[in-house]
Order: structure tokens, then C-alpha cells, then sequence
């Protein structure tokens, strides 16, 4: 098993776009990579991603 096996398998956790296992360390994360953080980006802008409810007041004080 190498180093990066170990690291990986623990966390779980996945690029969100490719579903490549990846630690939160990489650059990109929750991404595996530009590549698949940018073929995200694209699914939000040609609205195949949507929000599945309208957005309330409430919801923009959660960020500060």
C-alpha cells in the first residue's frame, strides 16, 4: 500500500464532480483537480444545477 492509499482511505472523502477518493489537503478541494472544479463551475452556469428553493434572508447571514 503507498502513502497516498493510506492518506486517502481513511478520510472517505471524494471529488465532488469525478467522485476520485482525495484528502483534504489537495489544492482544490472538495475537488480533485482545476479540471473537475471548473466542469462544476460550467454545470452552475448552464443551470443544470439549481437551487431547490428560493433563497431566504436567513440564508445569506449563515456565511458570516
Amino acid at each position: 500500500m503507498s502513502k497516498r492509499s493510506a492518506a486517502v482511505r481513511p478520510s472517505g472523502q471524494r471529488c465532488r464532480h469525478c467522485r476520485k477518493p482525495i484528502t483534504p489537503a489537495v489544492e482544490h478541494f472538495p475537488f480533485c483537480s482545476d479540471r473537475c472544479r471548473t466542469a462544476d463551475l460550467a454545470k452552475w452556469a448552464t443551470e443544470q444545477y439549481v437551487i431547490s428553493r428560493p433563497i431566504e434572508e436567513a440564508d445569506l447571514d449563515e456565511g458570516e
